[in-house]
């Protein structure tokens, strides 16, 4: 056991992503349902610049993800709300693996380059009634994980206590 799948909290896995490289670039399988605790019923993709910070966020009726860093490097961050423990990994282009992220952590993502991310999810988006809850990206528990100080918020995150 490495000492990255010591620190996992309760519930997450890490899949190790292979690419396959050869003149033309490369290619890569980032999603295979039987590995996975439960089915993903929604894909989404977001760009961030570098020094964005994407969460804290948790899910109380139940929505996992499954994060994948498609291009770029990206800081992903976990806070177990029960117990106060914490994950970090860097996952992207220096680091291919996919994170299942159970939905209760909260769980964000910092992008240390200018990152193309995947987030495949359990649940598909409400906009009326989401699913989407917050806690401050600066939070004690967790500030000093980040490589930033000064990060780039949405709104709603710069918001979230």
């Amino acid at each position: 056991m490495t000492d990255v799948e010591r620190r996992l909290l309760q519930g997450m896995q890490l899949i190790p992503l292979r690419r396959f490289a050869d003149e033309r670039g490369w290619f890569c399988e980032i999603r295979r349902d039987s590995l996975l605790p439960r089915p993903v019923r929604q894909t989404n993709v977001s760009f961030s610049r570098q020094g964005v910070i994407r969460g804290l966020h948790f899910h109380e009726r139940g929505q996992d993800d499954l994060f994948v860093c498609l291009q770029g490097m990206a800081r992903v961050v976990l806070l177990d709300r029960e117990s106060g423990e914490t994950f970090s990994l860097d996952i992207g282009d220096e680091n291919p693996v996919a994170v299942w992220v159970p939905g209760y952590h909260a769980h964000g993502f910092e992008a240390l380059t200018d990152v193309l991310f995947c987030y495949h999810v359990s649940e598909e988006y409400d906009a009326d009634n989401p699913d989407e809850r917050g806690i401050s990206w600066a939070d004690p528990r967790v500030k000093h994980l980040w490589s930033t100080q000064a990060p780039i918020l949405s709104p709603r995150d710069l918001t979230a206590s």
